[in-house]
């Protein structure tokens, strides 16, 4: 499932981090890629000590858990901490997935990736080229978002960053570990969930929406791993 959810940071929020994120200090991103990204990684990134960092994972870590859309297809059990990213003079990153595990620093454990994600600092007319594209079943997807919106698709998907030709593209980009491993499952369940919540929209709390309602927690109970 390949999902852009708008608005995740505000306007407000963003200026915050905008600001911060110009007067910051940038690293070779290869020092964080895996074995087979580092030969096509070619970026920025904010280090993993520096303070910043940290103000910023904890902006974007409890936006993100607060945020109905992403709970809702995402189920998370844990985000992993996230990172920043920065491209410019025709910085790319060329066809990759991502690692299927990863240690978490912050709570020093390994989580497995089931759902990438990448949240927007920069407007599309701040840069020239810098498009994301994702790979998957139902073919080749070009994304270009608004700041503070996110993209959220499997970590499975083959995905590249094109080279930004002119300007800076600024990105934080993420990964989940789902109480629902299988991505086809958790596609059912953000489906009920939408629909359930429709129905309540238009007809309040019906005896249909809450046998649906039934159901959805009963496919949490037997698909959910903890």
């Amino acid at each position: 499932m390949l999902l852009h959810i708008p608005n995740v940071l505000t306007k407000e929020q963003i200026k915050e981090c905008r600001k911060l994120l110009d007067e910051a200090t940038w690293i070779d991103g290869k020092l964080t890629a895996g074995s087979q990204a580092i030969n096509v990684k070619s970026n920025l990134q904010l280090a993993e000590n520096d303070p910043l960092l940290k103000h910023l994972r904890d902006i974007i870590t409890s936006t993100l858990k607060s945020n109905p859309l992403f709970v809702s297809a995402a189920l998370p059990n844990h985000i992993i901490s996230p990172f920043i990213n920065r491209y410019e003079n025709s910085g790319a990153y060329g066809n990759h997935v991502d690692n299927s595990i990863l240690y978490d620093t912050t709570v020093g454990k390994n989580f497995r990736t089931d759902i990438s994600c990448s949240l927007f600092f920069t407007e599309p007319e701040e840069y020239e080229g810098g498009e994301m594209i994702i790979e998957d079943t139902f073919g080749t997807h070009e994304v270009k978002l608004p700041a503070g919106d996110l993209i959220l698709y499997p970590s499975t998907s083959l995905h590249r960053v094109e080279p930004v030709v002119s300007g800076v593209r600024m990105v934080s980009f993420m990964w989940t570990q789902s109480m629902i491993r299988s991505a086809w499952k958790r596609s059912i369940l953000f489906e009920l969930d939408n629909t359930i919540q429709s129905l309540r929209s238009k007809y309040g709390e019906t005896k249909e929406a809450v046998d649906l309602s039934i159901h959805y927690h009963k496919l949490i109970q037997e698909w959910a791993e903890l």
